[in-house]
């Protein structure tokens, strides 16, 4: 019997699977579907049919990464929340205008929490919190509890807890269990958007361990976190906001594993978004001060990631002033939906015949009926929209014509769009594809026609217009990539417009070595990873813009799935050296780590048992989430004047099932 472990990947687009065997940690079989974002198992369940062996007691690790906590952030479609700020200085929130960072409009204030040296800086108004529970009770889906200091005393939380779970039964987070930073703002933004996310997760990881359970196969489950560790599905289930990031993650690491190249830049090209991240002594480089997700700054620690609209799907338009315009929407590319349903390559064709007839980029684009609404919508328009799609797919100017409207806001087609009701598909770069012969799995003759007609408007013939939107793909990466590396913005200019920018100037010249008297020429230090199944295609112009090497490592195209089951587990421990005064006065100094709390004379002895204690703790974590032979390491970064923080990390591989 072999030892295999399953990687599954569920990305914007596709959802990616893969087979390795664990102890060559050699490949053995792949696959590629698309996600079903409407529901996410769908996909997965496709992957798992395509992949499980005869025999699925030789699957010995289930492992997965998924864009579903990061997405449902960034579409706002988390549960409702309310949130209780225990301690918090109501005026200086009001001052600065902090409550828009909460990531709930139901917060409420609440005296109690602590301060600096875990002492109570208010009693804990129990009445009041409870009170306030109440009348949020069936307006909320969960609460989220941070008191002010409550990483170096938790009472507060605590007694909170369990107050609102008997009064109201519902999920109840808690702060200071998810960040040890000491921002109280992030720290109580992450516990809200943990709160709001929770069902979704769960849901999610019951329905994938079902359906592995309905196939035979009794391993571990785990799911892959922001930073690239491993945590097991119980506690990604409680923890959902630490799984943000969790598919570029997994790409870089994928791209390390598949390469075995320590220092580099991975660059994964999806169908929805490109994703860039730095690999730097074999680890994926993190953002130690808490990872952004749409407008919430929060307290999660995660990969460094920088992630631009720009894929395979991404919708190729242009704009009022017919400038090329790629991306940020993602489409579903004609030639699939032709492929689907061939009477839109019939349409084309026609359209494509009689191009004397005036026409618009509203002509090649088309509204599809995905799935039935779980509601009825108040607008009759709407339902005389989704009664028309039914028939079949329609360009929106035929919709309206039908309807006798103007725009598809008289329907409401964003909402409908937005929740996945009707989907889009126009001309993407996956379409210019299959013009080239480069990735031809659908309808040819559908992409050629809108490809044509596209480039008609442009003022360009077919072949030309194919290379300017490659070159443009090629120069905003590239552009990203500079960006990402030095910090530093780079906005390409209109058309129009001759900018008083240097370092604008110095990128262009390097891009188009236009002046006869001064030449530019920027060299990445480090390779390029190419990871996604069009970063052969898309990726050696980058390369040779930045003039660097371009590694494309086997299994490059699933390397996400790979790096779901590649990664490590992880438990991280912290602990505060703090320097003590009384009166202005040194008197020594303060290790807290979490309820531990003990005072020592000398800042060496301090920081020898800050090591000691996380060192223990971490162990402790990693031996009872199941991690093999786990070793430690120590970092000790400044934590202001005289103060420190201490991390423990106990690292090693996932233990696997029998």
């Amino acid at each position: 019997m072999h030892n295999l472990v399953l990687g599954i990947d569920t990305g914007g687009t596709y959802t990616d699977g893969v087979i390795l065997e664990q102890s060559t940690r050699k490949v053995l079989k792949t696959t590629k579907t698309l996600t079903t974002k409407h529901n996410l198992a769908e996909g997965i369940l496709t992957v798992l049919d395509t992949l499980l062996p005869d025999d699925p007691q030789e699957i010995k690790l289930v492992a997965i990464s998924t864009t579903l906590a990061t997405n449902a952030i960034a579409e706002g479609k988390g549960q409702p929340v309310g949130l209780f700020l225990l301690g918090y200085d109501q005026s200086l929130v009001e001052k600065f205008n902090l409550g828009n960072r909460f990531a709930t409009s139901h917060f409420h204030y609440v005296r109690g929490g602590h301060n600096l040296h875990g002492r109570p800086q208010a009693p804990l108004d129990l009445d009041s919190l409870l009170e306030k529970a109440a009348t949020l009770k069936d307006q909320v889906a969960a609460f989220a509890i941070s008191g002010y200091f409550s990483p170096f005393n938790s009472s507060h939380e605590e007694k909170a807890f369990q107050a609102v779970t008997k009064a109201t039964g519902l999920p109840v987070v808690l702060g200071h269990e998810l960040a040890s930073k000491l921002n109280s703002v992030e720290r109580a933004t992450t516990a809200t958007l943990n709160a709001s996310l929770l069902s979704a997760l769960q849901n999610f990881i019951n329905a994938m361990a079902q359906s592995l359970e309905e196939r035979g196969v009794t391993a571990p489950l785990m799911v892959v976190r922001g930073d690239g560790a491993l945590i097991n599905s119980d506690l990604a289930k409680n923890r959902p906001v630490e799984t943000v990031h969790s598919g570029p993650a997994a790409s870089a690491i994928g791209g390390r594993f598949l390469s075995q190249t320590d220092r580099a830049v991975v660059v994964d090209i999806g169908g929805t978004t490109t994703d860039i991240a730095l690999l730097d002594q074999g680890q994926v480089t993190i953002r130690e001060e808490g990872t952004t997700v749409g407008r919430y700054n929060t307290a999660v620690r995660a990969a460094h990631i920088h992630s631009l609209g720009l894929g395979g799907d991404s919708r190729i338009a242009l704009n009022i002033e017919d400038q090329l315009v790629i991306g940020p929407e993602r489409v579903t590319p004609i030639s699939y939906l032709a492929h689907a349903y061939p009477a839109v390559a019939q349409d084309l064709k026609k359209l494509s015949l009689h191009r004397q007839k005036p026409f618009s980029m509203e002509n090649l684009e088309y509204w599809y009926l995905l799935r039935k609404p779980a509601h009825t919508f108040l607008n009759s328009r709407t339902q005389d929209v989704l009664n028309l799609l039914e028939n079949g797919p329609m360009a929106i100017p035929d919709i309206l014509d039908k309807l006798d409207l103007f725009h598809p806001v008289q329907f409401g087609g964003n909402a409908l769009l937005r929740e996945e009701v009707i989907g889009r598909s126009g001309l993407t770069p996956t379409d210019l594809l299959h013009v080239t012969g480069e990735f031809a799995p659908w309808n040819v003759e559908a992409a050629q026609a809108t490809a044509s007609l596209t480039a008609h408007l442009y003022h360009e013939d077919l072949n030309t217009f194919i290379e300017t939107v490659k070159d443009h793909i090629s120069e905003r990466i590239s552009a990203e990539i500079i960006s990402f590396i030095t910090g530093k913005t780079l906005e390409r200019a209109p058309h129009y417009i001759d900018p008083d920018d240097l370092g604008l100037w110095l990128f262009e010249e390097n891009l188009y070595q236009k002046n006869p008297y001064l030449g530019s020429t920027i060299n990445l230090k480090i390779p390029i990873i190419g990871i996604g199944a069009p970063a052969e295609i898309l990726l050696p112009r980058v390369a040779e813009l930045l003039h660097t090497e371009l590694i494309l490592p086997p299994y490059y195209q699933v390397a996400n799935a790979v790096g779901a089951v590649a990664g490590s587990v992880i438990s991280n421990q912290e602990a505060w050296v703090m320097e003590q005064t009384k009166t202005m006065r040194h008197v020594g100094y303060i290790v807290q780590a979490g309820k531990d709390r003990k005072r020592f004379s000398l800042l060496q002895e301090a920081l020898d048992y800050a090591k000691e204690i996380t060192g223990q703790k971490a162990m402790a974590e990693a031996r009872e989430i199941g991690v093999v032979d786990p070793h430690v390491t120590y970092e000790q970064l400044p934590d202001g004047a005289n103060s420190y923080r201490i991390r423990a990390q106990a690292i090693g591989n996932p233990k696997l099932g029998t």
